[in-house]
């Protein structure tokens, strides 16, 4: 599987974005694709997945009740709506897959890595 991830930008504070993520090649059922975030001098944080074949969802603490992460699985990709930004959010954000995600919080679970998109929300 190949991600591509798309849609950041530098935005206020309060404003929404949505990011996207074009999966090719095949995906399982059993794929959970999520999305996760690196600001400078921090680690990686999960921030939500779903599970490819029902709707299952998950999200990180600091993404809970602003962001909303969905999937059309007739265009492979999935999406992150993320509403309320905050300073605190300023990251890049990568899409990542992984297959029968025991932890789904955990990043070396995934083994496809898109290449990112910066999110930058000023205050």
């Amino acid at each position: 599987v190949q991600l591509q991830a798309s849609g950041g930008g530098l935005v206020q504070a309060g404003d929404s974005l949505r990011l996207s993520c074009v999966a090719s090649g095949h995906i399982f059922s059993t794929y959970y694709i999520g999305w996760f975030r690196q600001a400078p001098g921090k680690e990686r944080e999960f921030v939500a997945t779903i599970n490819w074949s029902g709707a299952s969802t998950y999200y990180g603490d600091s993404s809970k009740g602003r962001f909303t992460i969905s999937k059309d699985n007739a265009k492979n990709t999935v999406y992150l709506q993320m509403n309320g930004l905050i300073p605190e959010d300023t990251a890049v954000y990568y899409c990542a897959a992984g297959h029968r995600v025991p932890q789904v919080a955990v990043p070396s679970e995934y083994d496809c890595w898109g290449q990112g998109t910066q999110v930058t929300v000023s205050s």
